[in-house]
């Protein structure tokens, strides 16, 4: 039986070509999260991990969720967080709001036209343009613009809380390789 969190693999799935019975399973058990640091191989009869504290990811996830409450956006308040592959340094982070030295208000109250920096560009700009397979955790999936955004700054991974109106950008990411992951599973644990 395969539960929720393990993807089921052959002999010939496993690292380097050593051959042995078992599973590739998430470490936060999110099989969607393929992030390299989430995966791990469990071999046949070992029992599943156990997420007995709060994800990284999730935390992260919550770091940018409190970057989206300085938003000066009057309808969608986002926040943003970069870091690097190994997950081990935050390289930027963004909310949504207007530029440096202006009114901390919208320019317009039509939706999509409010003339607000996105959070993802804000973080993006602030980034090491040079840093390969950023990672980033942004509490609204991207519109079509950030979306294509990432990919040209070298996002490898995406985490988002909630589908923005429009989820083109979503589409536009995992054509251009770069894993998606809609992370909510911890979203009301360790409060």
């Amino acid at each position: 039986m395969v539960n929720e969190n393990e993807t089921p693999i052959s002999d010939l799935d496993v690292l380097a070509g050593t051959p042995r019975p078992g599973r590739w399973m998430a470490r936060d058990g999110v099989l969607e999260n393929d992030h390299p640091l989430n995966r791990v191989f469990v071999p046949e009869g070992a029992p599943a991990p156990t997420v007995d504290r709060i994800p990284l990811y999730e935390v992260y996830m919550r770091m940018a969720e409190e970057l989206a409450k300085r938003s000066t956006c009057a309808r969608l308040r986002v926040g943003t967080v970069l870091t690097d592959a190994a997950l081990e340094h935050v390289v930027a982070i963004g909310y949504n709001g207007n530029a440096r030295g202006f009114p901390n208000r919208c320019d317009r109250d039509e939706p999509g036209s409010c003339g607000c920096i996105h959070s993802e560009q804000n973080a993006l700009v602030k980034a090491d343009g040079s840093l390969p397979r950023k990672v980033a955790f942004v509490t609204a999936s991207p519109c079509r613009a950030c979306a294509k955004l990432m990919v040209q700054s070298d996002v490898g991974h995406l985490f988002f809380r909630e589908a923005y109106r429009d989820t083109s950008g979503v589409d536009i990411l995992r054509d251009a390789g770069v894993s998606v992951i809609h992370y909510t599973r911890w979203q009301r644990a360790w409060p």
